[in-house]
């Protein structure tokens, strides 16, 4: 029997698996850069709007989140695309290539399903392959539809520049699915898989972005630096792709080595050996989901105080940066007059805020991933109520957005009172920060609720909540009615802080959240224990 046999098979079953959730990230990218690119041409209709918006993003700073802007001198919107686009759609399309592999392949091993599989007539490698098959396919089709649906939407693309475009994400989002496979070799956890992949990701993204700002060669040895360098809509260049599919394949190969020597459900970094006596945090529902959860939340604190940060840091910088760009007059209109360094941390909470809810979000569901892993059924064996065990995990989802948001408001602050020399900022901007925890609670009541009622229909909370990004992040530029608006929550919490602080919006956000937590415990109490 080939290594192979079973792969085209495994394909089909992860296609009936996926068949909500891939066609979900793929749509959802593509209609989010036609839409982004459908608004240039009322955004900046003239080329001296174009140009005055290149000479906002021809600095050090603009570079750190835009790229080294190949095509300045001659502002086209094709160069606007693949300088102010490519950047951050590439993280996007390699967390879509982390999940997927991470979700068909070590998560897989972990739930006990892969050995399952391997008892039939199935290859070593068929997982992999099949699971590489779909990252790759999909891929390929997001290349296909942007490649023909850019030009569409703003006829001024050309079909051979959105064409190394979507080849450049393609690569970016390959280099990161074997990443996640390698990465996957060495770790007997699939959320610690996820986890190192984001850190590599999170890695070569600075070292582009420092590459980019200081002028070094430092961006070529980050994919997001080669995908930049693909120059699309300005001098497209190919071979840049060439070191993507070498390094993909490197990676491939190197996990298809360690794969064939490790045992099913082992890995290169065994795990290591527990206490002999448990701890008694652990006597309690609580302290049980503490310790599940305990890694993402400080990794999740971690990053977001970093963020705030980097976003403290460049305040005033930054406020320079868009005071002449007319593209965020509609989000300082809706955020209202007051000092530029005051609208641009206005937006900054904002923007950390829908950050935040990935994790309210991931924490609320945890409950239901060890529903289906089944979990739950030996722990309700003993002395614990159905209510206890959720809410423990609702607990940490709640108080975790509170931490993460704390987390962010102290980083913010600290690098603003460092720039300013005022250290009642800190205080501040960390209130101003824990104004969004009501927006974040009314997404895990929204998970709670679900869990309770539609266990397995979960996994639409992700799907509301790009929604609720998307608005967010692009509803100004598309110029989209008020009614858009409040669909989310954060549109709801006072633009602090350049607004003045009201309660009553926090108030009737924290009665909702309760009230869909409530549903979702009686719910839960109510149900059967229902598996994957």
């Amino acid at each position: 029997m080939s290594t192979l046999t079973g792969t085209g098979t495994l394909i089909w079953f992860i296609l009936r698996r996926d068949r909500v959730r891939l066609p979900v990230w793929i749509v959802a990218i593509t209609l989010s850069m036609m839409g982004s690119v459908a608004s240039f041409a009322d955004t900046y209709p003239t080329a001296a709007d174009r140009q005055k918006r290149a000479d906002v993003l021809d600095t050090a700073m603009a570079q750190l989140f835009t790229g080294p802007g190949y095509g300045l001198d001659h502002y086209t919107y094709g160069a606007m695309t693949a300088n102010e686009l490519l950047p951050f759609t590439a993280i996007v399309v390699a967390l879509m290539s982390i999940f997927l592999v991470v979700r068909h392949t070590r998560a897989e091993e972990e739930d006990g399903r892969a050995e399952l599989i391997r008892a039939g007539a199935v290859g070593r490698h068929a997982s992999t392959a099949a699971t590489l098959a779909v990252v790759g396919g999909a891929q390929l089709l997001l290349a296909v539809l942007l490649t023909f649906g850019l030009p569409a939407s703003l006829p001024d693309l050309s079909t051979s520049g959105s064409l190394a475009f979507a080849a450049g994400l393609a690569g970016v989002g390959l280099v990161f699915a074997g990443v996640a496979v390698f990465v996957g070799q060495l770790t007997v956890n699939a959320r610690t898989a996820i986890g190192i992949s984001s850190v590599v990701l999170a890695a070569t993204y600075l070292v582009r972005a420092l590459g980019d700002m200081t002028g070094t060669g430092l961006a070529w040895i980050s994919p997001f630096g080669w995908a930049t360098e693909m120059r699309a809509y300005v001098d497209v260049r190919w071979w840049p792709l060439l070191l993507s599919g070498v390094v993909t394949i490197a990676l491939v190969a190197a996990a298809v080595q360690v794969s064939a020597r490790r045992d099913v459900g082992g890995a290169l970094i065994a795990d290591r050996p527990g206490s002999p006596v448990g701890s008694r945090l652990l006597s309690s529902p609580l302290g049980l989901a503490f310790r599940l959860q305990r890694a993402s939340l400080f990794w999740w604190s971690v990053s977001l105080f970093g963020l705030g940060l980097v976003y403290g840091g460049v305040a005033d910088q930054a406020a320079e940066l868009y005071e002449d760009v007319d593209t965020l007059d509609d989000y300082l209109t809706r955020i209202g007059a007051a000092d530029p360094a005051d609208q641009y941390l206005a937006i900054t909470l904002s923007i950390s805020a829908l950050i935040a809810m990935g994790y309210a979000v991931q924490s609320a569901s945890r409950s239901r991933g060890e529903e289906a892993a089944r979990r739950v059924e030996p722990i309700l064996a003993a002395a614990v109520s159905r209510w206890r065990w959720l809410a423990s995990h609702l607990a940490m989802a709640l108080g975790g957005s509170v931490i993460l948001l704390f987390s962010y408001g102290l980083g913010l602050g600290i690098t603003r009172a460092i720039s300013t020399g005022d250290a009642g900022q800190v205080p501040r901007l960390v209130g101003a920060s824990l104004a969004y925890s009501p927006a974040l609670w009314v997404f895990v009541g929204i998970a709670a609720a679900l869990v309770g009622l539609l266990p397995r229909a979960v996994g639409a909370t992700w799907a509301l909540l790009g929604l609720v990004a998307f608005v967010g992040f692009l509803g100004p530029l598309l110029q989209l009615p008020d009614w858009a608006y409040d669909l989310s929550p954060v549109d709801r919490i006072p633009d602090l802080p350049v607004a003045d602080f009201t309660a009553t919006p926090l108030i009737v956000l924290t009665a909702i959240a309760a009230g869909l937590v409530a549903v979702g415990l009686v719910g839960f109490r109510r149900r059967d224990i229902i598996e994957a």
